[in-house]
């Protein structure tokens, strides 16, 4: 009877110690994979300055912006640099997640109101199967609601309208450097002049640096392809800084263009930055938490 009782014992023991060594063996071939990591703070605004960024507001989070732009630098004293002159455009952002964002804005320009959707495809991560860029999709529809005089021709309410859609490319390639592409299609069911396309190919480019802790320098450009439009428009080109207070984002630029809606800045833009035609201007943008997020919630799931 000892020697059965002995025989099982040192049968488990065995049986044991294999299992031990085989898991040991199991963890040097399969190491642990490292996490997935999104990129965040790409930028620090869901704005370059006149443009979108590759950043969405967060989820259950409204962002309330207030834009102005004074008038051209080079109206001299009379015209205090621009300060006697402004326009101004008010909008508000809301995440319904953290890749879903709407919005709502209204601007002096044309008296326009715009809304807009911004949704993220594909979202920059670090760590194993990586996701080099990221990928969003942004769409904006906007009417024009100025008076106009209807004894020439009646002008109908699809008239007024433009929309925008644009994808925008971006990657995060450091803590200080950010850089995105913004490929765009503007449609206007109006435009003044025959030579004029309804439909206008527009290239964009953004980039940020980051200077300090708090401090950002941040630019775009946009390229009208040729042959689109009437004589005289320009490319947009707008340079700023972003700084960074707490809840507030101040952002100061000198831009050649001070329409602050998206087919305004992109097709009737006048000015040109060699001859003076730079515009100072601003934006504020404060951020209200609405949804607090529910704790003990798995977080989104990453692809």
């Amino acid at each position: 009877m000892n020697a059965i009782l002995k025989t099982i014992l040192f049968t488990a023991f065995l049986f044991q110690y294999n299992s031990v060594s085989s898991q040991d063996l199991l963890d040097e071939i399969e190491p642990d994979k490292p996490e997935i990591q999104r990129v965040m703070a790409t930028f620090k605004n869901s704005k370059v300055i006149n443009a979108q960024s590759m950043e969405t507001t967060h989820k259950g989070v409204l962002d309330f912006r207030i834009s102005h732009r004074f008038g051209r630098l080079n109206g001299g004293a009379y015209e205090l640099f621009g300060l006697d002159q402004a326009s101004l455009r008010l909008s508000f952002d809301y995440g319904i997640t953290n890749r879903l964002m709407v919005g709502f804005g209204r601007s002096t320009y044309q008296k326009t109101y715009d809304e807009y959707i911004k949704y993220k495809i594909l979202w920059q991560t670090d760590g194993s199967n990586k996701m080099p860029v990221s990928l969003i999709w942004y769409s904006n529809m906007a009417i024009n609601t100025l008076k106009v005089d209807n004894s020439v021709y009646q002008h109908t309410f699809s008239m007024r309208l433009n929309y925008v859609h644009q994808l925008i490319i971006g990657r995060k390639f450091s803590e200080r450097l950010s850089l995105q592409l913004m490929p765009t299609l503007v449609w206007r069911n109006i435009v003044e002049t025959a030579v004029e396309k309804n439909g206008v190919a527009v290239i964009g480019g953004a980039g940020r640096i980051k200077l300090t802790q708090r401090l950002a320098l941040n630019a775009e450009y946009f390229y009208v392809l040729p042959n689109q439009l009437a004589p005289g428009y320009t490319n947009s080109l707008s340079v700023g800084f972003d700084i960074e207070t707490g809840g507030h984002v101040f952002q100061l630029h000198f831009t050649n263009s001070p329409i602050m809606i998206d087919k305004g800045f992109m097709t009737e833009t006048t000015g040109e930055w060699l001859k003076g035609d730079i515009n100072f201007g601003f934006n504020i943008s404060r951020v209200f938490t609405l949804v607090k997020p529910k704790k003990n919630v798995e977080p989104e799931p990453i692809e």
